[in-house]
């Protein structure tokens, strides 16, 4: 496989250095993505730095993911309007050991001269002494060379601080200490981080004469040009605790048939011949949402498992009318309530349902889902209410039995109107 044309084919390429492809051709390289520890999870904008490293593996090439513990003590301005708030050492530390887990699934660390290794630049920073760094570092880059940086320009008239102008050179330590040490030739990333790479790239060669090397991806988008990864909820997690393997499926689930064109290629491991087939499929019959549904399965079984997947697809269909009341029992209950976050809830004292409540009582004495007994009667004459998903008849009595997860109670009104029922 010829890495940087797969890239390319996969829209991942945004700037490549010169030399960079026939560096690749020539031997098999080192090269490596750095990721700083700003939380205790990695989301899903760090999942394309991570096929990038992927697909090199895959072609043959060394990975090294750089987790950034001294970066992460500086912050980078790259991208940002202001100042990021400075973590405590404590809560850098907690979170670099949180996304070294993370990064275990995704790469090769086990087999062949190429497997993949997790580095931390902390690890070589910490010793480094203040007029060390100035003498060694320092000298080799100009003022006028650092300023040029967009990430530098972009913030001059908001404020950037000596510690944010710093982080090029920090970071161009790094390609240094990489190249010296690991024969590290290349260094990737998203597109605003270009000009942190090319500082290190000009260090090593000011410093030792070597050629580096320099590949950045575009920053992902969605079609209308909004921010991808960002919901109502913040942003899509890899942690499970942060965002649901529910919430996780359902984002992909929910992509646009634009977006998830893209996205198939960026995100998954399909061949162009299974992507294009799967693209063809797709417009011809996009009420069927094959990119969607097959984006959503590979990688949510990817990051979360098949068995976290399956309940996600159980739960998912639970809204459409296809879920019954073994499925709402066996939900989890944190995937349970995912699936109905936001709708109206009720609460109900535990020795009222011990006694037995009537379902008519229950709409109309103790929610508002009837304004009264004899609306209550005409909905499930109707057929219209349903509990825990069967459909109820006006002489139906609530009792225990009627639990899910041994507090809750679904209600529901027609096809799209749930209530949820908290029984305390």
């Amino acid at each position: 496989m010829n890495f940087v044309e797969e890239l390319k084919w996969r829209g991942m390429v945004h700037d490549i250095m010169p030399g960079t492809e026939e560096q690749l051709n020539r031997e098999m390289t080192t090269a490596y993505v750095g990721i700083d520890p700003t939380a205790d999870s990695l989301h899903i904008g760090h999942l394309v730095s991570i096929m990038m490293l992927r697909h090199l593996q895959l072609a043959g090439h060394k990975p090294i993911a750089l987790i950034g513990g001294a970066t992460g003590m500086i912050g980078d301005p790259s991208g940002k309007s202001e100042e990021r708030s400075l973590l405590s050492e404590e809560d850098l530390r907690r979170n670099e050991k949180a996304i070294g887990r993370q990064l275990l699934k995704f790469l090769d660390f086990d087999t062949g001269n190429n497997r993949a290794e997790i580095v931390n630049n902390y690890d070589w920073m910490k010793d480094v002494s203040f007029l060390g760094f100035l003498r060694d570092v320092g000298k080799h880059l100009s003022v006028n060379y650092m300023m040029a940086k967009d990430s530098v320009k972009k913030r001059l008239e908001t404020g950037l601080s000596f510690t944010e102008f710093t982080y090029q050179l920090v970071q161009g330590y790094d390609y240094l200490h990489l190249y010296q040490t690991m024969n590290c030739k290349l260094q990737m990333g998203g597109s605003d981080q270009w000009g942190n790479i090319t500082t290190g790239s000009e260090l090593v060669r000011r410093k030792t004469g070597g050629e580096v090397y320099a590949l950045t991806c575009p920053l992902i988008t969605k079609a209308d040009g909004s921010k991808f990864g960002k919901t109502e909820m913040g942003n899509v997690w890899l942690d499970p605790a942060c965002t649901s393997p529910y919430h996780f499926y359902q984002f992909w689930l929910n992509c646009s048939d634009t977006d998830s064109e893209r996205y198939i290629k960026i995100f998954t491991f399909f061949s162009r011949a299974e992507i294009e087939e799967m693209v063809l499929a797709h417009r011809q019959d996009p009420h069927l949402r094959v990119l969607q549904k097959t984006l959503a399965k590979d990688i949510t079984i990817r990051v979360h498992g098949q068995q976290h997947y399956e309940l996600a697809v159980e739960a998912s269909e639970i809204l459409f009318g296809k879920g019954t009341t073994e499925t709402l029992q066996k939900l989890p209950e944190d995937v349970f309530l995912s699936v109905f976050e936001g709708v109206p809830c009720f609460e109900l004292p535990h020795a009222e349902l011990n006694r037995g409540l009537g379902i008519v009582d229950l709409l109309a004495d103790k929610t508002p889902i009837a304004k009264s007994k004899g609306e209550a009667r005409r909905m499930l004459r109707e057929g219209s209410i349903s509990i825990n998903k069967v459909r109820a008849a006006d002489s139906l009595v609530v009792d225990p039995q009627w639990l899910i997860n041994q507090k809750y109670i679904l209600l529901q009104r027609g096809k799209k109107n749930y209530f949820l029922i908290i029984v305390r």
